[in-house]
């Protein structure tokens, strides 16, 4: 049976909807929780890859800087280096970016859902979903980093990272209770929470259908299948 190191940055977000879909393909999962008290880090890759999260209003470049910035990137790193898997969502995309040999530049906080659409990514992958943005900062791609989907604008929503790479600017499997429990969390928050969480609410359904398309093409992407 694999296991999946999963790094997580606040209380409030976790796995979310993805957690079922990793335990009804035996996959198992282990949190690691460094702003806990006591709550450590591990120093080298020793599993099958490592799925980074967000991080509420900490940032790479800007803000509050995430304080477990550092071992994070060398775990990261190290895991790219070994050939194995690492996902990013959100925070977790920019640290991806940054270990992966891109960048991050200063953004401002923000919330919301965008529509992300796909491209020559995977023919399992639906062509469009609806994305949870709850971050600041943004990536700066890389040598042998690529876009793989983006918002009705333009901006890069999801990039690929080597061969098994994946960071995506937003949850995947968030659910409008983790939004509610990130804005709770912290004294800062983002400009017009309530819309937010009222088009979380209204994507829940969508979300939740989306994600089995998505789950698969991530499978085969990382190799966990």
């Amino acid at each position: 049976m694999k296991t999946i190191w999963v790094i997580q940055h606040t209380e409030a977000e976790y796995l979310g909807l993805i957690e079922d879909h990793l335990e009804g393909r035996n996959l198992r999962f282990r949190y690691f929780r460094p702003f806990a008290a006591g709550g450590t880090l591990p120093a080298t890759p020793e599993s099958d890859g490592l799925i980074l999260l967000g991080g509420g209003p900490y940032g790479i470049v800007s803000g509050p800087i995430l304080p477990s910035l550092g071992p994070e990137l060398r775990l990261a790193r190290g895991f790219l280096q070994a050939g194995l898997p690492v996902v990013g969502f959100g925070l977790g995309a920019l640290i991806l970016a940054v270990a992966g040999g891109g960048g991050a530049e200063e953004a401002a906080l923000r919330f919301g859902v965008h529509t992300a659409r796909f491209s020559a990514w995977d023919d399992a992958v639906p062509q469009q979903m609806p994305l949870a943005l709850y971050l600041r900062d943004r990536p700066v791609l890389g040598p042998g980093m690529r876009p793989v989907a983006t918002s009705a604008k333009g901006e890069v929503l999801g990039f690929t990272v080597g061969a098994n790479g994946l960071g995506m600017l937003g949850h995947v499997g968030m659910k409008r209770g983790m939004a509610e429990d990130l804005i709770m969390e912290f004294a800062e928050t983002p400009e017009d929470t309530l819309a937010g969480l009222e088009a979380l609410g209204d994507a829940q359904v969508e979300i939740a259908d989306r994600l089995q398309p998505f789950m698969v093409a991530l499978m085969r992407h990382t190799g966990w299948m």
